[in-house]
């Protein structure tokens, strides 16, 4: 205990936290997902259903668990994906969450639906590596207007999300009627006024942001993005190898593997599930990296081993944010790089690149080699019990030959 908070020693335990500090609506905000939960609850236990075949007796004393994305190397293997409204966790929200990336020398998606703008995040962490989400809105005015700030800002990356043509059914949110508080804003449409909107009421806003998303956008669009900005831009919300190639095509520089966290459609793929058809279907020719249900290095490991180049956590990050803002985000970077650099040494790898396939199997794996050795000793099992017999009788005939010959005389009669 430190000043009257628990110390965490893991995500879970932060996550315990932060809903017990939480009011219900937000915790059940940043908690939930899309109908039955289905795909929230399957991102975790995919992960689960993946188990290490380690390597052990080597030298694994120079180890190297830094991760190069773009061209340019990090120190931390995994970034922070976008999650809206940071300062229902932390009165400091974005701010701190950046500040925690740039200490840990990670990768911040900063949320189109961030409390603080984007200009006031960078301000206050000149040297932290931001890529800035995006979205299609049917005013392509104030898409182009958002890039632009972001290019103006010193942001890295453009993140499309492309999983929101419709908004996902939240039950929870619908059930607690959640709406933001009055006392936050969204930073980054501050500017809503010349397009008259009343600032003073934040229905207005938020009302009128939902009624931007646009359901007809499509891949044309998406090129158009591309051809829109100076950035490379990173496809968010693919789960499929022909998208994947559809990003190839219109001139996307990275793809994130994500399900919206289980927010968005429910009964699709665990991302990690998706992940080799999307890593087959582009090979080396797009970087692909991953989000969605990652609370252990050893989840870090095998998203890594199974093809992602970078790997990003999302609730993960408000928990610790939720706990004790900056540093506790911090705590749970270090703690997930700690883990994987762990996960590297006792499975036999001094870096990333040393992670095999073969490393890293479906738990179906080792139920069939279980159910196959069972088989196969029940086998020799009946086996040996029908060479007992026949022994037995050999026995008994070589035991008894002059009564087995009258039998046999009896019977020729």
């Amino acid at each position: 205990m430190t000043g009257g908070i628990p110390v965490c020693c893991n995500i879970n335990e932060f996550e315990k936290f932060a809903i017990s500090a939480l009011g219900e609506d937000v915790a059940d905000y940043y908690q939930g997902g899309a109908t039955s939960e289905s795909t929230l609850n399957n991102n975790r236990k995919a992960y689960e259903n993946l188990k290490l075949r380690p390597r052990v007796m080597r030298d694994v004393s120079n180890r190297d668990s830094s991760l190069t994305v773009l061209g340019k190397t990090y120190r931390s293997p995994v970034g922070i994906s976008p999650t809206a409204m940071q300062k229902l966790a932390h009165c400091e929200g974005e701010i701190a969450t950046a500040r925690a990336a740039g200490a840990m020398d990670a990768i911040m998606i900063l949320s189109l639906m961030s409390t603080v703008s984007l200009e006031e995040v960078r301000a206050h962490n000149p040297s932290t590596t931001l890529w800035m989400q995006m979205y299609i809105f049917k005013e392509r005015d104030i898409t182009l207007d958002m890039i632009r700030r972001a290019e103006k800002a010193g942001f890295s990356a453009i993140v499309l999300t492309m999983d929101t043509a419709v908004f996902g059914s939240r039950y929870r949110d619908i059930k607690n009627q959640f709406a933001m508080p009055p006392y936050l804003s969204l930073g980054n449409f501050r500017h809503m006024e010349q397009h008259h909107v009343d600032l003073k009421c934040l229905t207005g806003i938020s009302d009128y942001i939902n009624t931007q998303f646009d359901d007809s956008v499509n891949w044309n669009d998406v090129s158009w993005l591309v051809k829109s900005t100076k950035l490379p831009v990173i496809c968010k919300g693919i789960l499929t190898g022909e998208d994947a190639n559809l990003c190839l095509e219109v001139g996307a520089q990275g793809i994130i593997v994500s399900n919206h966290g289980g927010r968005q459609l429910d009964q699709t793929p665990a991302t990690i599930e998706a992940l080799p058809e999307v890593v087959q279907a582009v090979g080396d020719s797009i970087e692909v990296y991953i989000d969605g249900g990652i609370r252990y290095g050893t989840d870090v490991f095998k998203a890594v081993g199974l093809g992602a180049k970078y790997v990003f956590i999302g609730r993960a990050s408000l928990w610790g944010l939720a706990h004790s803002g900056s540093n506790g985000v911090a705590k749970v970077l270090q703690i997930l790089h700690f883990e994987f650099d762990q996960t590297l040494a006792l499975c036999g790898c001094t870096c990333a690149d040393d992670i095999t396939r073969e490393m890293i199997v479906h738990r179906t794996y080792y139920e069939d080699i279980l159910k196959k050795y069972l088989s196969s000793k029940s086998t020799r099992r009946k086996s040996a019990k029908s060479q007992s017999k026949v022994h037995l009788a050999v026995l008994r005939v070589s035991k008894s030959p002059e009564k087995h010959r009258s039998k046999t005389r009896k019977l020729r009669k």
